[in-house]
């Protein structure tokens, strides 16, 4: 399908721009800059879907690890005939101990995840704040 190549689109437009040949327009830079918006916005989409994959796979490793634990902890306990066992109490506070390390991990996740997608677009901004400097400067 070529209407969801990007080059083709702005291809599109910039035939239509270059019809009307305005003065003190460059039709090519505001192409070439369009382009790079397009491309910063797919570069975060990018590494949004990194975090949110990265995220899925620490939950299903988590999940996993933990219903091993439980399925460890209640083989112990019917092999041992009902009866407690001596360090049953010690066994939860380990649990819930690495529960909040998990979460911690989680949470560092999804920070990294975001900081990195909006580091992309902070930079091309910062680029199209520079290339329009640039274009309202005089030219001599």
């Amino acid at each position: 399908m070529d209407s969801t190549n990007t080059n083709s689109i702005f291809a599109e437009y910039k035939k239509v721009f270059a019809q009307f040949k305005l003065r003190g327009i460059d039709v090519n830079a505001i192409h070439a800059s369009r382009c790079k918006d397009v491309e910063a916005i797919v570069e975060a989409s990018k590494t949004a879907l990194a975090g949110v994959q990265s995220l899925a796979q620490k939950q299903s490793d988590i999940v996993r690890a933990t219903l091993n634990e439980f399925q460890s902890f209640v083989t112990r306990g019917v092999q041992s005939e009902g009866e407690p066992t001596a360090n049953a109490s010690e066994r939860v506070q380990q649990s819930l101990h690495k529960a909040l390390v998990d979460m911690q991990e989680l949470a560092n996740t999804i920070y990294r995840a975001q900081s990195d997608s909006v580091a992309v677009v902070t930079k091309r901004v910062a680029e199209r704040v520079e290339e329009l400097k640039a274009a309202l400067q005089p030219k001599t």
